[in-house]
């Protein structure tokens, strides 16, 4: 899922890199420029598709650290699953609040709605996650 994550989030930062503010010589700034500027969607989408990213990058890192754990099995392997995992549950619920307050402000497309949606339902999967791992912590 955070594989989807980051490809509908590299699709909006591509849109908005090729469809923002052109600034160079001779380029007034518009009145309200904002660095983080997003041609869709609305005051909310740029912190929402940057800090979606951020987790989608980490989330991914989480299930590779993951993936080492359940294969080596030991409690060496524990701390680096749980590190990344929490992580990635912290960023995940930072774009989920992003997320909320884009879906609060209404205008969006449906490539958004889709994003909000995975965050949204990731942010529960990952404390499962970091729960699950946590209960089944290997005995000496």
């Amino acid at each position: 899922m955070y594989v989807i994550v980051l490809g509908i989030g590299g699709w909006a930062m591509n849109r908005a890199i090729d469809h923002g503010f052109i600034i160079g010589p001779g380029f007034d700034l518009p009145a309200h420029f904002s660095p983080i500027y997003f041609p869709m969607g609305n005051a909310a989408t740029g912190f929402f598709v940057t800090f979606a990213l951020l987790a989608g990058v980490v989330g991914a890192a989480s299930a590779i650290s993951g993936i080492n754990h359940i294969r080596s099995w030991t409690a060496d392997s524990l701390p680096s699953a749980v590190a990344a995992a929490t992580v990635a549950w912290t960023l995940t619920l930072l774009a989920m609040g992003f997320a909320c307050k884009e879906i609060e402000l209404r205008i969006r497309n449906a490539r958004l709605r889709t994003m909000e949606a995975f965050l949204i339902i990731l942010s529960a999967t990952q404390l499962l996650y970091i729960a699950a791992i946590h209960s089944a912590v290997p005995r000496r």
